[in-house]
């Protein structure tokens, strides 16, 4: 059973940084981009933002009901060696 050997994602006692570099490692080596895993773990505040684009605020419902955002506050640039990019919570 390969899904066991992912288990578990992240270990009691990591820092928040040891969990979310987790977190994103294994997103982005499920096929997500990391742009794409960046947006779905700190995602915009797309709620009540009257002035998001609508496919770009559904893009964010949907991942909403599959994760809960990070918690922040944070900055965070992320690099995969051909793509930079930078996001804040």
């Amino acid at each position: 059973n390969d899904i066991s050997k992912l288990w578990p994602i992240s270990y009691e006692g990591q820092s928040d940084t040891a969990c979310f570099d987790n977190a994103l490692e294994f997103l982005t080596q499920g096929g997500y981009s990391l742009a794409h895993a960046m947006m779905m773990l700190i995602p915009e505040a797309w709620a009540g933002n009257k002035l998001m684009d609508q496919d770009r605020k559904a893009f964010y419902e949907y991942h909403a009901a599959l994760m809960e955002p990070w918690d922040g506050p944070a900055a965070v640039a992320f690099t995969d060696g051909r793509q930079i990019g930078a996001t804040l919570d």
